[in-house]
């Protein structure tokens, strides 16, 4: 574990079913996420990235490996415990946005914190200070009917960081999504890793994302088979006429 790993991931395997059945769905992945970087997780369907995702959410429990969260391992832990891990460190964005349709934005967002247990204006004040944050401070009274995929999406992640969470876990963040709100919610991504010192984890497989990302990590069959730095100077743009490039020469 590096000395600034909020997340550290060592040797974790996966078996889901059992018997015939038995499918080995993460193998051995070792992995670090650091503060104000954007991680990708990349990889083609039925690479295991969406359960690996859900076991640094301490949302499944490994078969085995360890896990550690800022500095705590979750080794033997029970579903409660777990669950105030998940309270204190990590916020999810999901693809389908998951939004309460009969909630407002801000109610939207406050429930996050509700769970948490802060409530009454300290919530309020918060809830709006993090949509204003992603730009939707004009839309708090709005219900998700009346919100564009992109507005949704924006409200997710609002939910998402309203508690402050260290760590940011996004599953197809820009599967729903049209180029240009997209573009949006990842450096929205982006920034928040930057400017607020999270670490960001995003399972995706949308090319369009490459060019927000400070590492890319690509998975198959389970298994770690790469990973890529941005090279120090290049920005986002840059990087993905670098990567189309690097195909075409391939």
């Amino acid at each position: 574990m590096t000395t600034s790993s909020v997340l550290h991931a060592e040797n974790v395997v996966k078996e889901l079913g059992s018997g015939a059945g038995l499918v080995v769905a993460v193998k051995g992945v070792t992995l670090d996420l650091v503060p104000g970087e954007l991680t990708l997780l990349m990889g083609p369907s039925g690479s295991g990235k969406t359960t690996l995702l859900s076991i640094l959410g301490c949302i499944m429990k490994p078969t085995s490996g360890t896990i550690r969260i800022a500095d705590q391992s979750l080794d033997g832990l029970s579903a409660e415990e777990l669950a105030k891990i998940r309270r204190d460190h990590i916020g999810f964005i999901f693809q389908s946005y998951n939004l309460f349709p009969t909630l407002n934005a801000l109610e939207n967002v406050r429930i996050a914190l509700d769970v948490r247990g802060v409530k009454g204006f300290a919530a309020t004040s918060r809830s709006e200070e993090v949509l204003r944050e992603v730009g939707l401070g004009h839309r708090l009274t709005n219900y998700p009917g009346n919100l564009s995929g992109g507005e949704q999406q924006r409200v997710a992640v609002a939910r998402a960081i309203a508690s402050s969470p260290s760590i940011v876990l996004a599953d197809e963040p820009t599967a729903a999504l049209d180029s240009e709100n997209g573009h949006a919610v990842m450096s929205l991504l982006s920034r928040i890793a930057k400017e607020q010192s999270r670490s960001v984890l995003a399972v995706t497989h949308d090319p369009r994302t490459l060019g927000y990302a400070d590492r890319v990590v690509r998975i198959e069959d389970g298994r770690i088979v790469g990973e890529e730095r941005r090279p120090e100077g290049i920005n986002a743009p840059e990087i993905t006429d670098l990567t189309k490039r690097r195909k075409l020469h391939a």
